[in-house]
């Protein structure tokens, strides 16, 4: 199969590229070339994607037998694109996100709630709902149901620019006591991003579209057992003290961005691991454990460390050493 990667240095991008080249496919990368170095064996070609002109150039008259796209800025910049493959590239997959339905998630949900406006011709990507749903837009609009649109939940493993798994890792790799979010059984749902590539790639070798929540299905790990993973993977001296949620919300302390990737389990916040993710697994979505994903996490950062393309604005923030003292204390009594 030839593949044409809109991107592919980072995240579920490069990983993407890394699945393709071991199934023996031919890759073609566009990327600015900021982002790191192509990867050994493909065919890298260089252009901005807001500079259409420069796009066009870029890939000349060719043909591909399927597109991969993560673009999550301006839904424009995706409307050119896909205008532009829409003749020349057999499947197009998208990997939008959950972020597109209305807000707040309602647990339970599947691909029939409803989702956020979007415009696909739009140059503003302030909101990040609304720029994924128009991009959404375009790529449908251009390829119907030759398009699969991924809307992928929480993404974790290596390359991932956010930051979420990192965060934990490199707290527990410390030491000392760790002020774990309660309650210890809470279930967490997350795709690792090599998981998904691997998935859509399955996808568009089968030439299939649709749409799907792309996200490991309720329940596939605990905050315990990611975070035992994260402790056996780094080898610390580490004691993880659970704090209960009322504890955690008394002290001012949120989920997803003061504590990254748990959530309470109950309130707006409650929905972002409670996806009814059964269509995609009934469509070939597999997810490894979460021994395998962590110990992978933590095995990138010790050779490559955080990526330096991470987008700040979509850091969390994570616990600063006070607010867990804080949250310790009240913890003991």
């Amino acid at each position: 199969m030839r593949l044409l990667v809109l991107g592919g240095t980072h995240h579920v991008g490069r990983a993407a590229v890394e699945e393709a080249l071991a199934r023996g496919h031919q890759v073609t990368t566009l990327t600015r070339g900021t982002s790191g170095p192509p990867a050994d064996g493909v065919d890298a070609r260089y252009a901005d994607r807001r500079d259409p002109e420069a796009v066009a150039a870029a890939l000349g008259d060719e043909f591909w037998d399927a597109a991969f796209d993560t673009w999550s800025q301006e839904p424009a910049t995706v409307r050119a694109g896909a205008t532009l493959l829409a003749d020349r590239v057999a499947h197009y997959g998208y990997v939008s996100s959950r972020s597109v339905y209305a807000w707040p998630l309602v647990p339970g949900a599947d691909e029939s709630a409803p989702v956020v406006e979007g415009d696909p011709d739009s140059d503003d990507a302030s909101d990040y709902a609304t720029a994924k749903r128009g991009a959404e837009l375009a790529v449908l609009d251009a390829f119907g149901e030759r398009a699969l649109v991924a809307r992928a939940g929480l993404v974790i493993g290596p390359y991932e620019q956010v930051g979420r798994l990192p965060w934990w890792l490199e707290r527990i790799s410390r030491g000392g006591e760790v002020a774990a979010p309660g309650p210890a059984d809470r279930p967490l749902q997350y795709v690792d991003g090599r998981d998904l590539a691997a998935w859509m790639l399955d996808r568009a070798e089968a030439g299939a579209g649709g749409l799907f929540d792309a996200v490991g299905l309720p329940g596939h790990t605990t905050t315990q057992a990611l975070l035992a993973a994260c402790v056996a993977a780094t080898g610390a001296d580490a004691t993880l003290v659970w704090v209960p949620p009322e504890v955690l919300a008394a002290e001012g302390v949120t989920g997803w961005t003061d504590v990254p990737i748990w959530v309470p389990p109950t309130g707006e916040l409650a929905g972002l691991h409670a996806s009814d993710s059964h269509a995609a697994y009934e469509a070939g979505l597999r997810c490894r454990t979460v021994e395998e994903t962590v110990a992978d996490t933590w095995a990138w950062l010790q050779r490559e460390g955080r990526p330096t393309s991470a987008h700040p604005e979509r850091q969390p923030a994570g616990l600063d050493a006070e607010t867990e003292r804080r949250l310790l204390r009240a913890v003991r009594g």
